[in-house]
């Protein structure tokens, strides 16, 4: 135990000296052939000697772990990767970090369908196993936590923060960051009590992208963050999937143009990654929702209805056929204006 805790210090000696980040820790490692003697080329001052101790104590504190990328608990897909952050900071389950992952992400303005479909799917991920990676952003990332956290109470989710693993971030995720360092963990590359910059959730991208084989993307502007997540996962030959939207959504931009070039698979739901389990069943319920979604469109004109209207012509609640309206307006098939639908 001696050796490891001298070993992450030196570490983090290094990683804490300015100018130095995981390209510059390992262009120092091949020079100079160890960790002690790139201690010894930097000579870090006492300032910064008592720094990373004050650092490791506050982490010991708080049941904050380092892990090197020598530990076998190290996320083996992320230690694949060119540059991967030499040591990782960790708050929750250690165990997790083995398991099998898939990065989630998407925008933080997004819709409640689109949310209550990623949800959805972290939920199946979760089930079966599969540890669901996001940003613990609102919109999107919150749902793909919380999707992966209505599962059995085995599974797990990893947020990774852009500052410090005690620094929560956004504050209206509170209660969910607590939910998942109790089911599973949160993670980051950054010094503990670490305030991040806008490039640093940069860096963060790239972590999310690196930590699984395969990343889904939900809807995202074209311009956003979770895009530069995408093209991370893309440089890394990651398996990429994207979620449909309607085009005259900007949030649709960001995975529609995805598709069209080809970079991603087109995600319809949690079925494009598991089988169904009662495939008689489905096919029953898919043909009753077409049935359902056919009559809505024979209701629907050129004069708005509001969904009272349509629930009572088709004989469901407002409820069950919000979904139905969702998808048809997805397709293009109808729009909403003036707190109706019309035919598109």
């Amino acid at each position: 135990m001696v050796q490891i805790m001298s070993d992450i210090f030196n570490r983090l000696l290094i990683l804490r000296t300015p100018g130095i980040g995981p390209a510059k820790f390992n262009a120092l490692i091949q020079k100079f052939g160890s960790l002690d003697d790139v201690v010894a080329a930097l000579c870090p001052t006492e300032q910064l000697r008592d720094a990373v101790s004050d650092e490791m104590a506050r982490a010991t504190e708080q049941h904050i772990y380092y892990i090197s990328d020598t530990d076998d608990l190290y996320p083996r897909h992320l230690r694949a990767t060119k540059n991967h952050p030499p040591v990782l900071t960790v708050r929750g389950n250690l165990d997790i970090l083995t398991r099998d992952m898939v990065s989630i992400v998407g925008t933080r303005h997004a819709t409640a369908a689109g949310m209550e479909l990623v949800a959805d799917i972290a939920q199946r991920f979760a089930e079966n196993n599969t540890v669901v990676v996001s940003g613990m952003a609102i919109g999107t990332d919150t749902a793909a936590h919380r999707g992966a956290l209505r599962a059995a109470p085995g599974a797990g989710t990893i947020a990774v923060l852009a500052g410090g693993v005690d620094y929560i971030w956004p504050l209206e995720n509170e209660s969910l960051y607590w939910d998942i360092v109790a089911r599973g963990a949160v993670i980051s590359e950054m010094p503990v009590g670490f305030t991040p910059i806008a490039t640093n959730f940069v860096q963060r991208n790239r972590i999310v992208a690196g930590l699984s084989r395969r990343l889904i993307l939900g809807e995202a502007d074209i311009k956003s963050g979770s895009m530069t997540t995408a093209r991370f996962a893309h440089e890394l030959n990651r398996e990429i999937w994207a979620i449909p939207s309607h085009p005259s959504d900007l949030r649709a931009f960001g995975p529609n143009s995805l598709i069209r070039s080809g970079v991603a698979r087109l995600c319809m739901g949690a079925n494009d990654f598991f089988d169904a389990s009662h495939p008689e069943t489905n096919q029953k319920k898919n043909s009753k929702k077409i049935d359902t979604e056919n009559n809505l469109i024979d209701a629907i004109g050129t004069i708005p209805v509001s969904e009272s209207v349509l629930a009572e012509i088709v004989k469901k609640s407002i409820s069950e056929i919000k979904s139905e309206l969702v998808i048809l307006e997805l397709g293009g098939l109808v729009r909403k204006i003036d707190g109706g639908y019309v035919r598109a």
